[in-house]
């Protein structure tokens, strides 16, 4: 029986091209490597000594970087292709991971985090987009699914790691770590996996798609609301989850990283199966959507509970599984309202809404936690949630009268 299961796990993972595996291998070794991210509130904090205000700012020029690069990825990798832009994005994107380190100002971080993650964050639209031309149509959700699962792998391992790191060498290396394996990995991907361009479409179907407005399609920027949300709940894990941990329950640095760890394991071992499942069954995305928003929100109401730091385990139990089944169904569901070739362009909009949610997350977050403690914080983004699963319900009465 325990065989039997292996073998159906083992099953899930069939039927990828070898592109798919070389680009899940390049995305473990460039998650594994991102170590900055996860801590980079307590960098700001601790080692910089800056002021809830001045980290909030700092996390809001990350966001608007993020938001631009992804809008500039999508629109370049219809123009020029994909390939060029995600060579050029993690190339760079490496280098100035290293040089970060030298500058400690409040102004200097701030316009380099920015730029930083406007050339970052074009990988992502680009990434998306390969997808759709490396994977065969059957397998993109399982595809994507795969290398989520090669980002929550080396997610597992990277904060653990980099708790080891600060605590041996200090933050410097980290920036060394990271800057370095951005590099490793796009070098292994510009070597083993060749340009493959976009399939051509006719002018007459182009056409057709293109006067098809994202900016009319109702229902989708009412899902795009919900993937905000979705993002605001998760980035708490990166923003105010790190300092509360120090803060409420004294954790250390690896302390936090293991957290993060059970995160990244929980999802390696289920998420792949829950897709399979989820694609043989035919289940409605955006209903799956609804389920993992339903377990951020419950994540978040869990945190009320402040005496006990045991329900920081559960905490992330509940927030593993909303991100297992927000995460993959909504690119999916994205991808699927792409017009024929926009879909760079499409992505883009898609991804900078979370973009936008790192903005939202950290400078909501820290403005609620300097006012009024972590405690409303958490009430404040388990209502935001609740919200956000009542216009859920709405959008699949939209969706079903669309179909009728």
């Amino acid at each position: 029986m325990l065989l039997n299961a292996f073998q159906r796990y083992i099953n899930n993972f069939r039927g990828f091209s070898r592109e798919i595996w070389i680009l899940t291998l390049v995305t473990f070794i460039n998650r594994a490597g991102t170590m900055v991210l996860p801590f980079l509130s307590k960098y700001l904090k601790e080692d910089l000594d800056f002021s809830y205000d001045q980290v909030k700012w700092v996390l809001v020029c990350f966001g608007l970087g993020s938001m631009i690069g992804s809008w500039l990825g999508g629109k370049l990798s219809d123009k020029i292709g994909f390939y060029k832009i995600m060579v050029f994005s993690l190339f760079a994107s490496g280098i100035s991971f290293i040089a970060l380190q030298y500058i400690t100002s409040f102004t200097g971080l701030c316009l380099a985090i920015f730029l930083i993650m406007v050339v970052a964050d074009m990988f992502r639209p680009a990434m998306f987009v390969s997808l759709s031309v490396y994977a065969k149509p059957e397998n993109r959700t399982r595809a994507l699914t795969l290398v989520r699962l090669a980002i929550n792998l080396g997610f597992a391992a990277g904060p653990a790691m980099a708790g080891l790191i600060i605590m041996s060498a200090g933050y410097e290396g980290l920036f060394w770590v990271d800057g370095a394996t951005c590099i490793l990995a796009i070098s292994i991907f510009w070597l083993m996996v060749k340009e493959k361009k976009k399939e051509v479409i006719s002018k007459e179907l182009a056409t057709e798609q293109t006067n098809k407005s994202v900016f009319t399609d109702v229902p989708f920027w009412i899902f795009l609301f919900i993937c905000l949300v979705t993002g605001i709940l998760f980035f708490q894990l990166f923003t105010t989850l790190p300092l509360y941990h120090k803060e409420q329950f004294n954790l250390t640095e690896f302390q936090s990283g293991l957290l993060l760890m059970m995160n990244g394991l929980i999802i390696f071992f289920s998420e792949m199966a829950i897709v399979s499942y989820v694609e043989r069954k035919k289940i409605d995305k955006v209903k799956i959507v609804s389920y993992g928003l339903l377990a951020m929100t419950i994540s978040m109401y869990l945190l009320l509970i402040n005496q006990w730091a045991g329900i920081l385990v559960i905490m992330m139990f509940f927030m593993s599984f909303g991100e297992m089944f927000a995460f993959p169904f909504s690119n999916s569901f994205a991808m699927s309202r792409a017009p024929k070739g926009h879909e760079g362009r499409y992505m883009a909009i898609f991804t900078m809404a979370y973009s936008l949610a790192h903005i939202l997350s950290s400078n909501i977050g820290f403005e609620i936690v300097d006012l009024k403690g972590y405690q409303a914080n958490w009430l404040f983004m388990g209502l935001l949630g609740t919200f956000a699963l009542i216009l859920s319900l709405y959008l699949k009465k939209l969706l079903a009268e669309e179909n009728n």
